[in-house]
């Protein structure tokens, strides 16, 4: 699980794991070790933060975001604006594409990221991560390893304060989204779809909308490339999607109280 701690220097993003001991209706964390530290700290919001674990369940995959600073999504040598692959202890896998160099670029599996709010492997094997633009470009990316995806040098939305960004268009040597919103729907949450109850959905990616306050069902065609099929209001900013084992889906709202939804077929 990851979490943002206090420090000397601002907030820092942490990565820890722990084992999960359930008795007497009672949830514990036991031996809690942290894995990766934001190094160095500080930054404003956008964390990230989104962990996913390979299908072979050797390797998890870390989105860190530019933390509101986002020249430092260029900068090899800081963790920000990246999505990291580690060993499930933290060690830095043999094979990432700059193993041998030292520090951050050893753990860094793709760069350019802003806000990377949503990462999952779809059924084939294939890493997904959406991430927030600013005003516009919200972004939906393969993550292929290697690849930088060009923020801030490129986007397909602009700066809040009006200023142009340019387009991917122009800068072709980086990673252009298969699929981005504007206006946006500011994403959170990613899950792909395998279930029972909603087979017509099979193979889908749904996507929770903050700004769109909405369930959002990307579809696949045959060459791979996704667009936008069905969007549900759900009346509250989604944070977080799940599939059950059952094929339920599980929203939980971003509000106050805020609710943990089951969503099954009408009948």
């Amino acid at each position: 699980f990851s979490y943002t701690e206090p420090s000397a220097e601002g907030s820092r993003l942490v990565l820890t794991r722990a084992g999960l001991s359930l008795a007497n209706d009672r949830a514990t964390l036991t031996d809690p070790a942290v894995i990766w530290r934001q190094t160095p700290a500080g930054g404003g919001g956008q964390p990230g933060g989104i962990i996913a674990f390979d299908p072979s369940g050797t390797q998890l995959f870390f989105t860190v975001g530019d933390r509101m600073q986002p020249n430092s999504a260029q900068d090899p040598r800081q963790a920000r604006g990246k999505v990291l692959r580690l060993n499930l202890d933290g060690s830095t896998p043999s094979d990432n594409p700059m193993a041998e160099d030292k520090g951050v670029p050893t753990q860094t599996w793709t760069t350019g990221h802003r806000n990377p709010y949503g990462l999952a492997f779809a059924a084939d094997g294939r890493l997904w991560l959406h991430e927030m633009g600013p005003r516009g470009g919200d972004e939906l990316n393969l993550i292929e390893p290697g690849r930088n995806y060009g923020w801030p040098l490129v986007s397909n939305g602009d700066n809040y304060d009006g200023t142009p960004i340019p387009r991917h268009k122009t800068r072709p040597e980086f990673a252009a989204p298969l699929l981005y919103w504007d206006p946006v729907i500011a994403p959170a949450g990613l899950a792909f779809y395998d279930g029972a109850m909603f087979p017509q959905w099979k193979g889908s990616a749904l996507i929770g909308g903050l700004r769109a306050h909405a369930l959002v069902r990307v579809a696949f065609r045959a060459d791979g490339q996704p667009d936008e099929a069905e969007r549900w209001d759900m009346g509250e900013r989604i944070r977080d999607v799940a599939v059950a084992p059952d094929g339920a889906i599980w929203i939980i709202e971003d509000s106050s109280p805020g609710r943990l939804r089951r969503l099954t077929p009408r009948k």
